[in-house]
């Protein structure tokens, strides 16, 4: 039996980071990962605005403005977010701003409209500014050139504004990973089918595909087999290209654990007992193109721990991501599986 740790080491060792590239809209990269490293079109902001509704002044006219000996300027102009104008600002005069709009050049503050009567031909300013209050400076956030994102972010809105705040509207981000699934069993039917004695739902594939989806992969063949080799064989053949496969079931040793006897006649693949439970039998290794292949055992709950474990991190890596590293806990007390009388038990 081999640790978690070893199991997971051998699954990455094998997998590299994909170097296919897309290059979608802002709109369609949210959950995508980024391929490289993202700079700036532009300074961020592209030019001096106002961060408050106000006025623009020369900070010259209203030294020892205050509420007791306030100073009026002459409005000579108004500015709204968008403007496109630089009107001229002289001594004694102000311009109405609004947040967001661009400072004339000729003002070195904003006051705030609170601290104003709000007069649109003249107006009584009951502060003395600090040079440059309210005004957001060109290129303060970011210049242009200057690193935005790094390689292996995974965009979310957040990311995706900052980008269009750049000047991006487009992104390239890397492909997702083609993932082909099966789940092996001649007791699975579909959901929702008649069940024969001996026969269940397949859930497995259900469940892979949206855990592989979840993690960011292209799920591009999804399939139930019986337990017959030549099912098996037959459907590996016709597989389109894809970077990982993933099996569920067969894959312990049955008479009838068809993985393992397709898989394991090939010598590219190793079969053994991890260190944990659920999800002790356990496969990995490399179909006869060499791409990735696992083969997780039947039950639903191992599946989805094994899928934790070992896919998803291997996923991850094809994107250029780091996998979280699981924390080990110490159990405080012991527990035992409930007897089958506790279903009679009164729910809690």
């Amino acid at each position: 039996m081999i640790t978690v740790e070893a199991h997971l080491a051998r699954v990455l060792a094998a997998v590299e980071p994909l170097t296919r590239r897309e290059t979608p809209a802002l709109a369609d990269a949210a959950g995508r990962t980024l391929a490289v490293d993202l700079v700036s079109h532009l300074d961020v902001p592209p030019f001096d605005n106002s961060a408050m509704d106000g006025y623009a002044v020369r900070r010259a006219d209203l030294r020892g403005a205050s509420p007791e000996a306030p100073v009026t300027l002459d409005v000579v102009a108004d500015l709204p977010a968008g403007a496109s104008n630089d009107p001229a600002l002289a001594r004694g005069q102000a311009v109405r701003i609004m947040t967001g709009a661009p400072v004339p050049s000729g003002a070195d503050a904003v006051v705030a409209v609170e601290a104003t009567d709000g007069g649109t031909e003249q107006v009584r300013v009951e502060v003395e500014p600090i040079a440059g209050r309210h005004i957001r400076r060109a290129g303060e956030d970011a210049r242009r050139g200057a690193a935005v994102l790094t390689a292996g972010t995974v965009l979310a809105p957040r990311h995706l504004s900052a980008a269009a705040a750049a000047g991006h509207a487009a992104l390239d981000v890397v492909a997702r990973p083609r993932v082909a699934i099966a789940a092996t069993g001649s007791e699975l039917v579909a959901p929702g089918e008649p069940l024969g004695h001996g026969s269940i739902p397949d859930s497995n594939s259900t469940l892979l595909a949206g855990l592989a989806a979840d993690a960011g992969a292209e799920v591009v063949a999804a399939g139930r087999l019986p337990d017959d080799p030549d099912a098996v064989r037959a459907w590996l053949d016709r597989l389109p290209e894809c970077d990982l496969v993933v099996c569920s079931g067969g894959v312990s040793v049955g008479d009838h654990d068809v993985v393992r006897a397709v898989l394991g006649a090939t010598g590219q693949v190793v079969f053994e007992q991890v260190a944990m439970q659920p999800g002790r039998p356990q496969a990995f290794g490399a179909l006869a193109d060499g791409t990735p292949v696992f083969g997780l055992p039947g039950n639903p709950v191992a599946v989805h721990v094994s899928f934790e474990m070992f896919v998803r991190p291997a996923i991850l890596r094809l994107l250029g991501r780091r996998a979280p590293t699981p924390v080990p806990l110490v159990v405080g007390a012991g527990w035992r599986s409930p007897p089958v009388a506790c279903r009679s038990c009164p729910s809690r």
